[in-house]
C-alpha cells in the first residue's frame, strides 16, 4: 500500500540556500504561527534556529528579536 503525502507534515532541514526532506510531507508549520506552510511555497526560514516562518515579517521580528 503506498502512502500519501497529503495532509502529512514533513522534517525538514535547513540549509543557507535550501532544505532536505529527512521525512516525505506536503507542508511545515510555521515556528510562530503555527500557520501551515506548502513546501513549494516556503521561503522564510532559520538555519540556525532550524524554524520556518510563514511571511518575511514574521522571520524578521524572530531574527531581529523586534
Amino acid at each position: 500500500m503506498l502512502m500519501s503525502n497529503t495532509a502529512r507534515p514533513a522534517r525538514l532541514h535547513f540549509m543557507a540556500n535550501g532544505f532536505r526532506v529527512l521525512s516525505p510531507g506536503d507542508h511545515v508549520l510555521c515556528a510562530v504561527t503555527g500557520e501551515r506552510i506548502a513546501l513549494d511555497a516556503l521561503k522564510y526560514w532559520s538555519v540556525s534556529r532550524q524554524e520556518p516562518y510563514a511571511s518575511a515579517e514574521i522571520a524578521t521580528k524572530v531574527l531581529t528579536g523586534a
